[in-house]
Protein backbone atom coordinates (compact mmCIF):
# COMPACT_ATOMS: atom_id res chain seq x y z
CA UNK A 1 0.00 0.00 0.00
CA UNK A 2 1.41 3.41 -0.95
CA UNK A 3 1.52 6.47 1.30
CA UNK A 4 -0.28 8.62 -1.27
CA UNK A 5 -3.68 8.40 -2.90
CA UNK A 6 -5.90 10.15 -5.41
CA UNK A 7 -8.80 12.31 -4.30
CA UNK A 8 -11.30 14.73 -5.83
CA UNK A 9 -11.51 17.88 -3.72
CA UNK A 10 -11.70 21.67 -3.74
CA UNK A 11 -9.44 24.36 -2.24
CA UNK A 12 -11.80 27.31 -2.65
CA UNK A 13 -15.56 27.76 -2.87
CA UNK A 14 -17.31 28.16 -6.20
CA UNK A 15 -19.03 26.25 -8.95
CA UNK A 16 -18.03 22.56 -8.85
CA UNK A 17 -16.61 22.47 -12.39
CA UNK A 18 -14.42 25.47 -11.53
CA UNK A 19 -13.06 24.42 -8.14
CA UNK A 20 -12.88 20.62 -8.10
CA UNK A 21 -9.60 18.90 -9.00
CA UNK A 22 -8.28 15.33 -9.01
CA UNK A 23 -5.20 15.54 -6.79
CA UNK A 24 -2.61 13.27 -5.20
CA UNK A 25 -2.29 13.63 -1.45
CA UNK A 26 -1.13 11.80 1.65
CA UNK A 27 -3.31 8.93 2.85
CA UNK A 28 -5.22 10.25 5.89
CA UNK A 29 -4.91 8.62 9.30
CA UNK A 30 -8.12 7.80 11.20
CA UNK A 31 -8.37 9.81 14.41
CA UNK A 32 -10.15 8.75 17.60
CA UNK A 33 -13.56 7.25 16.91
CA UNK A 34 -12.81 6.90 13.19
CA UNK A 35 -11.88 4.14 10.76
CA UNK A 36 -10.26 4.20 7.34
CA UNK A 37 -11.33 2.13 4.35
CA UNK A 38 -10.06 1.28 0.91
CA UNK A 39 -12.97 2.78 -0.99
CA UNK A 40 -14.95 0.57 -3.32
CA UNK A 41 -17.73 3.03 -4.17
CA UNK A 42 -18.56 6.63 -3.30
CA UNK A 43 -22.01 8.04 -3.92
CA UNK A 44 -22.44 11.54 -5.32
CA UNK A 45 -25.37 13.83 -4.56
CA UNK A 46 -26.50 17.44 -5.06
CA UNK A 47 -25.26 18.06 -1.50
CA UNK A 48 -21.69 17.62 -2.78
CA UNK A 49 -22.12 20.50 -5.20
CA UNK A 50 -23.67 22.61 -2.44
CA UNK A 51 -20.58 21.96 -0.30
CA UNK A 52 -18.43 23.24 -3.16
CA UNK A 53 -20.47 26.44 -3.18
CA UNK A 54 -19.94 27.00 0.56
CA UNK A 55 -22.67 25.07 2.38
CA UNK A 56 -21.40 24.23 5.90
CA UNK A 57 -18.20 26.17 5.19
CA UNK A 58 -15.12 25.05 7.09
CA UNK A 59 -11.44 24.30 6.72
CA UNK A 60 -10.16 23.73 3.19
CA UNK A 61 -9.26 21.67 1.23
CA UNK A 62 -12.34 19.52 1.45
CA UNK A 63 -13.49 16.47 -0.52
CA UNK A 64 -16.73 15.25 -2.08
CA UNK A 65 -18.52 11.91 -1.88
CA UNK A 66 -20.21 11.63 1.50
CA UNK A 67 -21.52 8.08 0.97
CA UNK A 68 -18.93 5.30 1.06
CA UNK A 69 -18.50 1.54 0.96
CA UNK A 70 -15.20 -0.23 1.31
CA UNK A 71 -12.85 -2.52 3.22
CA UNK A 72 -11.46 -1.42 6.58
CA UNK A 73 -7.67 -0.95 6.51
CA UNK A 74 -7.02 1.11 9.65
CA UNK A 75 -8.81 1.74 12.96
CA UNK A 76 -8.58 4.82 15.17
CA UNK A 77 -8.26 5.01 18.92
CA UNK A 78 -11.31 4.00 20.93
CA UNK A 79 -13.02 2.09 18.13
CA UNK A 80 -14.26 -1.43 18.76
CA UNK A 81 -16.67 -3.81 17.07
CA UNK A 82 -14.90 -3.59 13.71
CA UNK A 83 -11.70 -5.15 12.40
CA UNK A 84 -9.27 -4.62 9.54
CA UNK A 85 -10.66 -6.50 6.55
CA UNK A 86 -14.33 -5.93 7.44
CA UNK A 87 -16.58 -4.67 4.64
CA UNK A 88 -18.61 -1.62 5.70
CA UNK A 89 -20.73 1.23 4.36
CA UNK A 90 -21.68 4.61 5.78
CA UNK A 91 -20.46 8.20 5.66
CA UNK A 92 -17.08 9.79 5.11
CA UNK A 93 -15.83 12.35 7.63
CA UNK A 94 -16.03 15.13 5.05
CA UNK A 95 -16.20 17.96 7.60
CA UNK A 96 -13.00 17.13 9.49
CA UNK A 97 -10.79 15.50 6.85
CA UNK A 98 -9.18 17.17 3.79
CA UNK A 99 -10.64 14.45 1.58
CA UNK A 100 -13.87 12.43 1.55
CA UNK A 101 -15.26 9.38 -0.21
CA UNK A 102 -14.16 10.30 -3.74
CA UNK A 103 -10.66 8.99 -3.01
CA UNK A 104 -8.74 5.74 -2.99
CA UNK A 105 -9.00 5.67 0.81
CA UNK A 106 -11.39 7.48 3.12
CA UNK A 107 -11.83 8.18 6.82
CA UNK A 108 -15.33 7.32 8.03
CA UNK A 109 -17.17 8.65 11.07
CA UNK A 110 -20.25 6.44 10.75
CA UNK A 111 -20.30 2.88 9.47
CA UNK A 112 -22.20 -0.40 9.48
CA UNK A 113 -21.48 -3.92 8.23
CA UNK A 114 -22.58 -4.62 4.67
CA UNK A 115 -25.13 -7.45 5.01
CA UNK A 116 -24.76 -10.64 3.02
CA UNK A 117 -26.44 -10.33 -0.35
CA UNK A 118 -25.87 -6.58 -0.76
CA UNK A 119 -23.15 -5.58 -3.21
CA UNK A 120 -20.87 -2.66 -2.37
CA UNK A 121 -22.14 -0.33 -5.10
CA UNK A 122 -25.73 -0.58 -3.88
CA UNK A 123 -24.53 -0.27 -0.27
CA UNK A 124 -22.81 3.04 -1.07
CA UNK A 125 -26.02 4.34 -2.67
CA UNK A 126 -27.95 4.07 0.58
CA UNK A 127 -26.75 6.46 3.32
CA UNK A 128 -27.69 9.98 2.25
CA UNK A 129 -30.72 8.86 0.27
CA UNK A 130 -32.20 6.76 3.08
CA UNK A 131 -31.33 9.31 5.76
CA UNK A 132 -32.90 12.19 3.85
CA UNK A 133 -36.05 10.33 2.85
CA UNK A 134 -36.63 8.68 6.23
CA UNK A 135 -36.02 11.75 8.38
CA UNK A 136 -38.26 14.00 6.30
CA UNK A 137 -41.01 11.39 6.47
CA UNK A 138 -40.49 11.12 10.23
CA UNK A 139 -40.78 14.87 10.66
CA UNK A 140 -44.10 14.75 8.82
CA UNK A 141 -45.31 11.63 10.61
CA UNK A 142 -44.78 8.02 9.51
CA UNK A 143 -48.17 6.79 10.63
CA UNK A 144 -49.75 3.68 9.12
CA UNK A 145 -53.03 4.30 7.36
CA UNK A 146 -52.42 7.97 6.55
CA UNK A 147 -52.29 9.15 2.95
CA UNK A 148 -49.18 10.96 1.75
CA UNK A 149 -48.43 12.60 -1.58
CA UNK A 150 -44.78 12.31 -2.54
CA UNK A 151 -43.99 14.84 -5.24
CA UNK A 152 -41.02 14.07 -7.45
CA UNK A 153 -41.09 10.34 -6.77
CA UNK A 154 -38.86 9.70 -9.78
CA UNK A 155 -35.99 11.39 -7.94
CA UNK A 156 -33.61 9.22 -5.95
CA UNK A 157 -34.89 10.52 -2.62
CA UNK A 158 -38.51 10.49 -3.77
CA UNK A 159 -38.27 6.88 -4.97
CA UNK A 160 -36.81 5.88 -1.60
CA UNK A 161 -39.47 7.85 0.27
CA UNK A 162 -42.27 6.02 -1.55
CA UNK A 163 -40.82 2.66 -0.53
CA UNK A 164 -40.28 3.72 3.08
CA UNK A 165 -43.81 5.10 3.41
CA UNK A 166 -45.30 1.93 1.93
CA UNK A 167 -43.19 -0.28 4.19
CA UNK A 168 -44.52 1.69 7.16
CA UNK A 169 -48.11 1.06 6.09
CA UNK A 170 -48.97 4.43 4.58
CA UNK A 171 -51.14 5.03 1.51
CA UNK A 172 -48.96 6.68 -1.11
CA UNK A 173 -49.80 8.90 -4.07
CA UNK A 174 -46.73 9.68 -6.16
CA UNK A 175 -46.08 12.21 -8.90
CA UNK A 176 -43.52 11.02 -11.43
CA UNK A 177 -42.65 10.98 -15.10
CA UNK A 178 -42.83 7.96 -17.38
CA UNK A 179 -39.41 6.40 -16.56
CA UNK A 180 -40.43 5.40 -13.02
CA UNK A 181 -44.24 5.50 -13.13
CA UNK A 182 -44.80 1.78 -13.65
CA UNK A 183 -42.16 0.79 -11.10
CA UNK A 184 -43.88 2.98 -8.53
CA UNK A 185 -47.26 1.41 -9.34
CA UNK A 186 -45.72 -2.04 -8.98
CA UNK A 187 -44.54 -1.07 -5.50
CA UNK A 188 -48.10 -0.19 -4.52
CA UNK A 189 -48.31 3.58 -5.02
CA UNK A 190 -50.98 5.42 -6.96
CA UNK A 191 -49.16 7.46 -9.60
CA UNK A 192 -49.99 10.56 -11.57
CA UNK A 193 -48.04 13.06 -13.64
CA UNK A 194 -46.76 16.35 -12.30
CA UNK A 195 -47.31 19.67 -14.08
CA UNK A 196 -50.50 21.44 -15.14
CA UNK A 197 -53.65 19.83 -13.79
CA UNK A 198 -51.86 17.98 -10.98
CA UNK A 199 -54.30 19.20 -8.32
CA UNK A 200 -57.27 17.84 -10.25
CA UNK A 201 -55.55 14.55 -11.05
CA UNK A 202 -54.68 13.96 -7.41
CA UNK A 203 -58.27 14.75 -6.43
CA UNK A 204 -59.45 11.97 -8.75
CA UNK A 205 -57.20 9.53 -6.89
CA UNK A 206 -58.02 10.86 -3.42
CA UNK A 207 -61.11 13.05 -2.95
CA UNK A 208 -60.47 15.70 -0.32
CA UNK A 209 -57.15 16.90 1.12
CA UNK A 210 -54.37 14.36 1.59
CA UNK A 211 -52.98 13.98 5.08
CA UNK A 212 -49.37 14.87 4.24
CA UNK A 213 -47.23 16.11 1.35
CA UNK A 214 -43.49 15.58 0.90
CA UNK A 215 -41.90 17.59 -1.91
CA UNK A 216 -38.73 15.86 -3.15
CA UNK A 217 -38.63 17.41 -6.64
CA UNK A 218 -36.15 20.05 -7.77
CA UNK A 219 -37.55 23.55 -7.43
CA UNK A 220 -40.15 24.02 -10.11
CA UNK A 221 -42.98 26.17 -8.79
CA UNK A 222 -45.21 23.31 -7.62
CA UNK A 223 -45.39 24.25 -3.94
CA UNK A 224 -48.59 26.36 -4.20
CA UNK A 225 -50.38 23.41 -5.83
CA UNK A 226 -49.02 21.02 -3.21
CA UNK A 227 -50.38 23.30 -0.50
CA UNK A 228 -53.81 23.19 -2.18
CA UNK A 229 -53.64 19.39 -2.25
CA UNK A 230 -53.04 19.49 1.51
CA UNK A 231 -56.14 21.62 2.02
CA UNK A 232 -54.13 24.76 2.65
CA UNK A 233 -52.61 23.45 5.88
CA UNK A 234 -48.98 24.62 5.88
CA UNK A 235 -48.00 22.12 8.58
CA UNK A 236 -48.91 19.18 6.35
CA UNK A 237 -46.38 20.13 3.64
CA UNK A 238 -42.61 19.68 3.83
CA UNK A 239 -40.11 20.44 1.05
CA UNK A 240 -36.51 19.33 0.74
CA UNK A 241 -35.69 21.76 -2.06
CA UNK A 242 -37.88 24.82 -2.65
CA UNK A 243 -36.82 26.85 0.40
CA UNK A 244 -37.63 30.27 -1.08
CA UNK A 245 -41.23 29.30 -1.89
CA UNK A 246 -41.57 27.57 1.48
CA UNK A 247 -40.65 30.78 3.29
CA UNK A 248 -43.07 32.78 1.18
CA UNK A 249 -45.95 30.33 1.69
CA UNK A 250 -45.16 29.47 5.31
CA UNK A 251 -44.80 25.74 4.67
CA UNK A 252 -42.20 23.54 6.29
CA UNK A 253 -38.71 23.02 4.84
CA UNK A 254 -35.71 20.89 5.80
CA UNK A 255 -33.95 23.53 7.87
CA UNK A 256 -37.09 24.43 9.84
CA UNK A 257 -37.21 20.95 11.37
CA UNK A 258 -35.58 19.49 14.47
CA UNK A 259 -32.33 18.26 12.92
CA UNK A 260 -31.39 16.52 16.17
CA UNK A 261 -34.36 14.15 15.86
CA UNK A 262 -32.79 11.29 13.94
CA UNK A 263 -33.41 7.58 14.17
CA UNK A 264 -30.68 5.20 13.00
CA UNK A 265 -32.30 3.15 10.25
CA UNK A 266 -29.47 2.39 7.82
CA UNK A 267 -28.95 -1.19 9.08
CA UNK A 268 -32.67 -1.90 8.65
CA UNK A 269 -32.82 -0.65 5.08
CA UNK A 270 -29.51 -2.24 4.13
CA UNK A 271 -30.94 -5.58 5.22
CA UNK A 272 -34.14 -4.91 3.28
CA UNK A 273 -32.00 -4.05 0.24
CA UNK A 274 -30.05 -7.30 0.66
CA UNK A 275 -33.38 -9.16 0.67
CA UNK A 276 -34.56 -7.38 -2.48
CA UNK A 277 -37.29 -5.46 -0.62
CA UNK A 278 -35.80 -1.96 -0.94
CA UNK A 279 -33.68 -0.32 -3.60
CA UNK A 280 -32.04 2.94 -4.56
CA UNK A 281 -31.85 3.07 -8.36
CA UNK A 282 -28.30 3.23 -9.76
CA UNK A 283 -27.94 5.44 -12.83
CA UNK A 284 -24.24 4.87 -13.57
CA UNK A 285 -20.81 4.22 -12.08
CA UNK A 286 -17.54 5.86 -13.10
CA UNK A 287 -13.83 5.37 -12.42
CA UNK A 288 -12.48 8.11 -10.16
CA UNK A 289 -10.70 9.85 -13.04
CA UNK A 290 -14.05 10.30 -14.84
CA UNK A 291 -15.55 12.34 -12.01
CA UNK A 292 -16.25 15.26 -14.38
CA UNK A 293 -18.60 13.09 -16.44
CA UNK A 294 -20.53 12.19 -13.29
CA UNK A 295 -20.69 15.86 -12.29
CA UNK A 296 -22.05 16.88 -15.70
CA UNK A 297 -24.77 14.25 -15.59
CA UNK A 298 -25.69 15.13 -12.01
CA UNK A 299 -26.02 18.83 -12.78
CA UNK A 300 -28.10 18.13 -15.88
CA UNK A 301 -30.95 17.04 -13.60
CA UNK A 302 -31.50 13.90 -15.69
CA UNK A 303 -29.42 11.29 -13.90
CA UNK A 304 -32.46 9.07 -13.14
CA UNK A 305 -30.75 7.38 -10.24
CA UNK A 306 -27.68 7.45 -8.05
CA UNK A 307 -24.28 8.26 -9.56
CA UNK A 308 -21.23 6.63 -7.98
CA UNK A 309 -17.48 6.77 -8.35
CA UNK A 310 -15.37 3.61 -8.07
CA UNK A 311 -12.13 5.05 -6.69
CA UNK A 312 -10.10 1.97 -5.69
CA UNK A 313 -7.04 1.41 -7.85
CA UNK A 314 -7.94 -2.27 -7.98
CA UNK A 315 -11.12 -1.49 -9.94
CA UNK A 316 -10.25 1.78 -11.67
CA UNK A 317 -11.11 0.17 -15.00
CA UNK A 318 -14.57 -1.01 -13.88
Amino acid sequence: MTDTMRTVRFREYGEPHDVLRLETTQVPEPGPGRIRVRVHAAGLAPADWALCRGLFAGDLPRGIGCDVSGTVDAIGEGVDGVAVGDVVFGTADWAHCPSAGAADQAVMNRWFPVPDGLDLVHAAALPMTVDTAFHHLSWLGLDAGRTILIHGAGSTIGFAAVQIALLRGMNVIATAGDPYAQQLRDLGAKVTAYGDGMVERVAELHPGPVDLVLDTAPTGGALPDLLRIAGGDTQRVLTISDFAAAKELGVRASFTEDLTRRDEVLPEFAQLAAEGRFTVPIAATFPLEEWESALTISQSGHARGKLLLLPGRDHAAA
